[in-house]
């Protein structure tokens, strides 16, 4: 083992972390301690971007009002995405996919405004802003999930239609809305996975050796 390795329990508790995150959706109403969320954001904040960018910008919804107007506009995109699913809706439509007025908080996760100038590793892979941010989210996660709180990520919106709502500048790009609060249980396996939707595949059907579909040499 490196030298540099944490001691074993310490490494056991990342891993843990990792095996047992849940995209939770059933919460309990018990606040958060605010100490604890700025814990939750700090561990966001310290995620590696592209550049060192740091394009991630956080918005915690204090107001009820705003919250139950982004959950209507959820709930509206959730009938649209039903329809789109065509044979597979009435499944959908009975899936739970947000806990965004039950939950502790909510916070709306954004792309910063202004990111054309940020060019070093993002010449031909634009997106890397996208892939830094979520870096910062699952490190979000992975702390709360660390605490015992469970965080649930949104993806059910019309970007521009948070963005007018959360008040944000032309150019920036909401990717999420997050639900954290306390729950009664995590979920044994990703609730996709328990209620049948789909499953979890072997790593060994997507790791290739040298070239896409060339399986690696275990001779």
């Amino acid at each position: 083992m490196s030298r540099h390795a944490f001691p074993p329990e310490e490494v056991a508790g990342v891993y843990r972390a990792i095996r047992e995150r849940r995209d939770m959706r059933h919460f309990l109403p018990t606040p958060i301690e605010p100490a604890q969320l700025a814990r939750f954001l700090d561990a966001a904040h310290r995620a590696p971007s592209v550049g060192l960018m740091q394009p991630w910008r956080f918005i915690r919804i204090a107001d009820r009002g705003l919250r139950e107007r982004i959950h209507a506009h959820v709930e509206e995109e959730r009938l649209l995405t039903a329809v789109a699913l065509e044979q597979r809706a009435d499944d959908f439509m009975r899936l739970k996919v947000e806990g965004i007025l039950g939950c502790a908080e909510v916070l709306v996760v954004g792309l910063m405004d202004e990111r054309e100038p940020y060019v070093f590793g993002r010449r031909t892979m634009p997106q890397m802003d996208l892939a830094s941010a979520s870096c910062a989210i699952q490190n979000f996660w992975l702390a709360a999930r660390a605490e015992g709180i469970g965080v649930g990520w949104v993806s059910l919106f019309d970007p521009q239609r948070v963005r007018s709502l959360c008040g944000m500048p032309p150019g920036s790009q909401p990717i999420a809305i997050l639900c954290v609060g306390h729950v009664e249980a995590f979920y044994r396996a990703p609730m996709l996975e328990e209620e049948g939707w789909d499953r979890r595949r072997p790593l060994s059907g997507m790791l290739y050796e040298d070239s896409w579909g060339t399986a690696p040499d275990r001779a």
